[in-house]
């Protein structure tokens, strides 16, 4: 999730189905307990309440206006998440937007989820490395700034129904 200081949602990914009323209400949520915390505690949360289940974790990073929050369960290593958040997802939403601000996630929404999806896909954890994920994204923006969409659907269609 990428949240404002407002709680206002910027970016959130679910990898287990959730309904959307359940997903405003943990969002909801996960505001409330950030937006609760004092700047000088850590940046690990374990216990979350009853609406997450008991081996839920969450770390975040606040960068300026946003929260920057994974939640993830006991399996995973809290200090991992922490540096592919710092190290990994904003480092390379630095080099791709130059210095990433708020109004660089609202107004290029399909583009963060192209970044999220380079390095994290289907909850799993795919490359760290952000120059191979800058990499990735330059290569797909390419592919769809030479691909619009009437030139695919021209050659979808058969001949015989364009006539």
């Amino acid at each position: 999730m990428v949240i404002n200081t407002f709680g206002k949602p910027r970016l959130s990914k679910f990898y287990e189905f959730q309904p959307v009323e359940k997903q405003q209400e943990l969002i909801r949520h996960v505001y409330a307990v950030l937006s609760n915390r004092p700047d000088n505690v850590s940046n690990f949360i374990r216990s979350l309440g009853t609406i997450f289940s008991p081996d839920t974790r969450l770390v975040y990073k606040h960068y300026a206006t946003l929260y920057f929050v994974f939640l993830f369960d006991n399996s995973e290593n809290e200090l991992a998440m922490l540096d592919l958040i710092q190290a990994v997802f904003v480092e390379t939403l630095d080099k791709c937007f130059k210095s990433v601000c708020e109004l660089d996630v609202v107004f290029n929404y399909s583009k963060m989820h192209i970044i999220l999806d380079e390095i994290i896909l289907g909850g799993q954890v795919l490359e760290t490395d952000s120059v191979e994920v800058v990499r990735a994204v330059e290569e797909i923006s390419k592919v769809e700034s030479t691909t619009s969409a009437g030139t695919l659907i021209n050659k979808s269609i058969p001949s015989w129904w364009a006539r």
